[in-house]
């Protein structure tokens, strides 16, 4: 099983946020998910725009789950390293 940390899409129309989430590679976008690890707010304020769970990603990461390319950018941004 692959698993992947990727984004699942939540909010109304035209007013988007994102859940940065833990998810078996086939399992639908918005499917079911193992584990929330924070969330992603493309329309506020730069500051206020993620919040992250960094401990329990680099747990992820450590066991071999592979972010998408939106999330990598996202984890750089914040400082997180990903090899």
């Amino acid at each position: 099983m692959s698993v992947k940390i990727r984004l699942t899409r939540m909010g109304t129309k035209k007013r988007p946020y994102y859940r940065v989430v833990v998810v078996d590679s086939r399992k639908k976008r918005d499917g079911a998910f193992i584990e929330n690890l924070g969330v992603y707010h493309p329309l506020e304020k730069e500051e206020d725009e993620t919040k992250l769970n960094e401990e329990r990603i680099r747990d992820w990461l450590s066991k071999g789950a592979r972010p998408s390319h939106t999330v990598k950018v996202l984890l750089n941004k914040k400082g997180i390293q990903v090899k």
